[in-house]
């Protein structure tokens, strides 16, 4: 076996992305990029505000800008501008030494998964969740245990509930969520909060909540709770990459609650933990986002795609909860598998990804992050393919 065995699973869970990246390339260049219509991957298209282009040609410009090496956590400056921009959001009272700038979210996530866990300790998410946390879970040789969400996706507290052993060492939240676009309330956080600290107390050991936001900002007419509010003991961390369209530029942060437990050993190791899987993040871009704290994107054209894509998939006889965040649908497949159900929209030039990838079977991701020609272009196709299965 010319690869490690513990990478063979890997690359096998990570085909059905790969196949559709392959299969989107294969179909553009046999029918042309105009009559397929690609809604399989959340990259962001809008473009990014004009500030980021002007302040990055500033600090282009400027002489006195560094490319160099930097502290393990990142630029002070850089920090302290994230720690008060938060302050101000959130009132928490963090200090810029409980911030670590880290290459995009992920980058968070890997630091502060392998700051927290033993080898063999548990990561307890809702399902369905990001595709990526199993591929995260496995870097910091933990487990990923998935906990059912409520029929609309919300916290199913009793089955978090249930789900809580002696093993479990961090509780991982995405909101707003990737794949259903689901903004969670402050009750059930507030929820979520009680449980966990009623858990720790069992289990005479902490569980730590990890909160992933990279869709923070884009949200349509809904309030994104802070989770700071609602339990101590939180790492809250985020990228760049969507609310200014960054994604590329690999830029984000992972900021923790002054009143965690061990919350300036937890920023030493996710600091050490930075340095060791990246060294550092781009210098480059720290300078530019630490000029830009609450600049954004033009949400509503990501608004109005969801309103259109919504409305062409409705009179197409799709069922499906109206998202409230981030850039993606999660219809129910109108048959039961919904890898089959996939195929049928491929016939179609449609790309989607199967539910089952996120940990929600019977269901398919739809990315609106793309042209408004393109969402136009394909509800034809989308009708054609529930007509087959009715």
């Amino acid at each position: 076996m010319p690869i490690a065995d513990k990478m063979v699973k890997m690359v096998e869970s990570a085909s059905m992305i790969r196949k559709m990246f392959e299969e989107g390339a294969r179909l553009k260049e046999k029918y042309g990029a105009d009559n397929v219509f690609d809604f399989s991957l959340g990259n962001p298209d809008v473009p990014p505000p004009p500030v980021v282009k002007q302040t990055l040609l500033e600090l282009i410009n400027n002489k006195n800008t560094s490319h160099g090496y930097m502290s393990n956590p990142g630029y002070p400056h850089v920090r302290q501008a994230v720690a008060d921009y938060l302050n101000k959001e959130f009132n928490v009272g963090l200090t810029q030494d409980l911030v670590v700038m880290t290459v995009g979210a992920a980058g968070a996530l890997n630091d502060t998964l392998r700051a927290l866990l033993n080898p063999g300790e548990d990561i307890l998410v809702p399902a369905p969740y990001f595709v990526g946390y199993n591929q995260y879970a496995f870097v910091a040789n933990a487990n990923l245990k998935t906990a059912p969400s409520r029929p609309d996706f919300h916290l199913d507290l009793a089955a978090i509930q249930a789900a809580i052993t002696e093993n479990t060492r961090v509780m991982l939240i995405n909101s707003p969520n990737n794949p259903t676009g689901v903004v969670y309330t402050r009750e059930e956080l507030e929820g979520l909060g009680k449980l966990l600290e009623v858990a720790s107390q069992r289990f005479g050991k902490r569980i730590y909540l990890i909160s992933d936001e990279p869709y923070r900002k884009i949200v349509y007419g809904v309030e994104v709770p802070s989770v700071f509010d609602v339990y101590p003991h939180t790492i809250m961390l985020t990228s760049y990459s969507k609310e200014l369209s960054l994604a590329g530029e690999r830029i984000g942060y992972l900021a923790i609650h002054p009143k965690a437990e061990d919350a300036a050993m937890i920023a030493g190791a996710a600091g050490v933990t930075n340095t060791m899987m990246y060294v550092n993040a781009p210098a480059l871009f720290q300078q530019v986002v630490g000029k830009l704290q609450g600049v954004t994107v033009d949400v509503g054209i990501y608004q109005k795609r969801r309103d259109m894509f919504c409305q062409g998939l409705s009179a197409a006889g799709y069922e499906f909860d109206v998202p409230e965040g981030a850039f993606y649908l999660f219809p129910k497949s109108p048959i039961e598998n919904d890898i089959e159900f996939v195929n049928i929209l491929k016939e179609q030039h449609i790309l989607a990804v199967p539910g089952v990838a996120f940990g929600g079977p019977g269901f398919f991701r739809l990315s609106y992050a793309v042209p408004e020609k393109t969402i136009l272009g394909s509800f034809e196709g989308f009708k054609r393919a529930m007509d087959r299965v009715k």
